[in-house]
């Protein structure tokens, strides 16, 4: 497998955008009220770029998934406290699944937080139905955090987030 887990190029935003969209939409994940306004959020890698690190996982130049690597805090962290990483919207197309991308990229993320000064942690927030993704986490040493589970939208009381975290 000649996968390559590199930054994202802004000619990698619309590919990576839509990619994410998609495994959201074809996942079932998005069938709350504000799907729209996160649907949007998922496309945005730009904006994402702008604020983390976003790593793309590329065969050749065929972009075949994507994740937000957040360092330490700032506009993208959900629930990052001082000394966290985080990782945001890991996806993978979906006729690329089953092929290690996913582990890859959760790999260059943990890679990362060990080489962030003062980071002692890697948490994450992920849905009940990602268990392909759990099963990735708990395979690469992540444990459940169910004291920092969290509801992003919170009138709606079935969009509660599992987290996970690994330390360093």
């Amino acid at each position: 497998m000649d996968i390559a887990i590199r930054p994202a190029h802004p000619t990698d935003y619309q590919t990576l955008g839509d990619i994410t969209a998609q495994a959201y939409l074809q996942d079932g994940l998005l069938d709350f009220g504000e799907s729209d306004e996160y649907l949007d959020e998922l496309r945005n890698v730009a904006k994402r770029a702008a604020a983390a690190e976003v790593l793309v996982a590329a065969q050749s130049d065929r972009i075949l998934g994507g994740v937000t690597f957040v360092p330490s805090g700032g506009p993208m962290a959900d629930i990052a406290r001082p000394g966290e990483a985080e990782i945001r919207m890991l996806a993978v197309a979906h006729e690329a699944r089953g092929r290690g991308i996913g582990e890859a990229l959760v790999r260059a993320c943990i890679d990362r937080a060990r080489t962030t000064p003062r980071c002692t942690r890697i948490v994450l927030s992920t849905q009940r139905t990602m268990h392909s993704a759990h099963r990735i986490y708990e395979r690469l040493g992540f444990t459940r955090t169910p004291d920092r589970d969290w509801n992003p939208i919170p009138h709606l009381d079935d969009i509660t987030l599992i987290t996970y975290e690994l330390t360093l």
